[in-house]
């Protein structure tokens, strides 16, 4: 809404002349995956036509005085693992059970989660920069009318994983240490990822736009927030994913951005809200950034 009623003000005044057309999209999807939406937009005859240029995608809420910006998106990687063994009496001890096969499996990929936790808890990386890995679900047991049979060794164990990478990462590492380590075969393992996005663009280049003067947009877009009297945080990498990343496999330049400052991230949360001052200092805002990226008469090559 912030941006139709920028867009209102603006063509309400007569000093406004745009040299770009200004489009404004509502896509469906986007917080189930956008495979449905953005993704088979971008693909169309009807956006090529659009010739665009540059994008500008939601954000997240600065609980600072300073406007969030972001470059890039993680990238999410859905994995389960299974592990196999032979089934047998809770009193007997196999080697290389299921649940056995499992664990070891676990605790190396704990490990790895703690070697990049680590590199957060110690000020060295933001979150979003490193590859996260979390367990979602453990399957396993013999399934009795009252929960499980107690005294029956399982032969199956499966486990899921959340893995979201950054566009900074080697994904064909990582595929090398789940195949070799993770999820070994000799160990009776095996393993399926459903890939949630890709890290690289149409030229192989990593999935982000250049913050730096290598990128006129960005200039252009950092001038707009200092003549709306703002100021931006450090660029980041979004924690999670949004349809940008979608416009960056193009190699459209493309920003994250929302103008809500002194607002804490609430997003999905329970009472959600926006202060009113907080909202309409943002359409200020959006006026600036649209009036000056509508009118940069530089190239609109991609980066």
């Amino acid at each position: 809404m912030q941006y139709l009623e920028a867009i209102k003000e603006l063509k309400g005044n007569l000093d406004f002349s745009p040299l770009r057309t200004v489009h404004v999209s509502y896509v469906p999807d986007e917080e189930i995956g956008g495979f449905d939406g953005m993704a088979k937009f971008v693909e169309s005859e009807e956006f090529k036509e659009l010739n665009i240029g540059f994008v500008m995608d939601e954000g997240q809420a600065s609980p600072s005085d300073e406007f969030r910006v972001f470059y890039a998106d993680r990238t999410p990687w859905h994995m389960v693992i299974k592990a196999n063994g032979l089934p047998g009496h809770g009193s007997r001890m196999y080697e290389n059970c299921a649940m056995e096969n499992m664990m070891k499996s676990i605790e190396v990929i704990t490990k790895f989660r703690d070697s990049q936790f680590d590199l957060v808890k110690a000020g060295l990386a933001a979150n979003s920069e490193v590859i996260s890995v979390n367990p979602v679900f453990l399957k396993a047991g013999t399934p009795s009318p009252t929960g499980f049979v107690m005294n029956m060794q399982p032969s199956e164990v499966e486990a899921g994983f959340d893995i979201r990478l950054p566009p900074t990462a080697d994904p064909d590492l990582l595929m090398r240490r789940i195949t070799e380590e993770w999820a070994p075969a000799w160990r009776n393992m095996t393993y399926e990822i459903t890939k949630k996005g890709v890290l690289r663009d149409y030229l192989g280049r990593p999935l982000l736009t250049p913050t730096n003067d290598s990128n006129p947009w960005w200039s252009v877009f950092e001038q707009a927030i200092a003549k709306a009297g703002g100021k931006l945080t450090k660029p980041e990498i979004l924690a999670s994913t949004t349809d940008a990343r979608f416009m960056r496999q193009r190699g459209i330049p493309t920003l994250g951005f929302s103008p809500m400052k002194n607002t804490p991230i609430l997003l999905h949360d329970h009472n959600e809200f926006l202060k009113d001052s907080v909202y309409l200092d943002g359409i200020k805002v959006y006026k600036h950034i649209i009036k000056s990226l509508s009118s940069f008469n530089g190239t609109s090559s991609s980066y």
